[in-house]
Parts: C-alpha cells; structure tokens; sequence
C-alpha cells in the first residue's frame, strides 16, 4: 500500500516548483542571474542546486548514485533548467508513488559528498528531500521579494485546499 503521506509531498513540491519557475519566467534575465546575498549567490544558482540535491537523492533511493557538486550548474539557462525541473518532479512522483509503506522502514546505504559512509530508513530520505526543496525554495521566495515579480504563495496549505 502507498504511503499518502509521502505521495501528497511529492504532487505538493512539484506544484510548489511549478508555481514558484512560474513566477520566476516573469523575471528579466539580468534579474533572474543576479547575484544576490544568499547561499548560492543567485535565483538561477539556488534552482540548481535544488535540482542537483534531487538527483544525488532520487539517485540513492534508486541504488543508481550520482556524483554531483552541491553548487553544480546543471543548467545556465532557465528554459533548460525548468523543462529539467518539470522532469525531476515527475520521477519523484512516479518513484514515491512506487514505495510502499513497508519499503519506507527499508534503510539505503550510500557515500556522501564528502566521502562518508551512511544508512538511513528511505523514510527519513524523503522527509530530508522535501524539508530540503521548501528550505531552498524558500530562499528563492525571499530573493524574488527583491525584484519586482511578486513571490507566489507556495504554503502547503494552499495545495491541500485546491
């Protein structure tokens, strides 16, 4: 049986991302690329980097593991970044869907980007994967309060009451 918990996180993150690569369309190039104070150093950088966060997970859930650098341009423009991000979503979706309640006990071993060896319950995974999507979009929200495209509403909240 499928945890719903988990699969409601997965449609919720891929409509908060749709929502906030929507707002984030309406944006200039030069505004989109800025360099701005935050941990990533721009929009387009901390969109990245989300992306690259999902890769190295969705990789070791999968036992196909991917070597990636945290602050890997995966993308430089925002076309190819968000047709990749719409992707991304869709896997997660289709690989959370495919984990049923027993399998998310199950632990996964992997080697982090640091060399260290860990093992953790694919539960915990998850929970890391889409605490870590809100944290870093987050950031994207606080940096498009900067420019003159409004932030959308990304609270869970809102998904839930569609």
């Amino acid at each position: 049986m499928r945890d719903q918990y988990f699969c409601t996180f997965a449609r919720y993150n891929a409509w908060a991302n749709n929502r906030l690569y929507g707002a984030c369309a309406e944006l200039p190039s030069g505004e989109y690329l800025k360099p701005r104070q935050s941990f990533f150093g721009s929009i387009h950088a901390t969109l990245n980097h989300l992306l690259v966060g999902d890769r190295i997970w969705l990789g070791r859930i999968e036992q196909r593991p991917v070597k990636l650098a945290l602050n890997q341009i995966l993308y430089g423009d925002f076309v190819a970044l968000a047709v990749a991000r719409t992707a991304e979503d869709e896997r997660l979706i289709r690989i959370v869907d495919g984990i049923d309640s027993t399998q998310l006990e199950e632990t996964i071993d992997y080697v982090n980007s640091r060399g260290q060896r860990f093992r953790t319950p694919i539960r915990q995974v998850l929970a890391h994967l889409f605490n870590h999507q809100t944290h870093h979009r987050g950031q994207v929200h606080d940096m498009l309060s900067q420019t003159d495209v409004p932030p959308p509403e990304l609270d869970l909240i809102f998904f839930l009451r569609q």
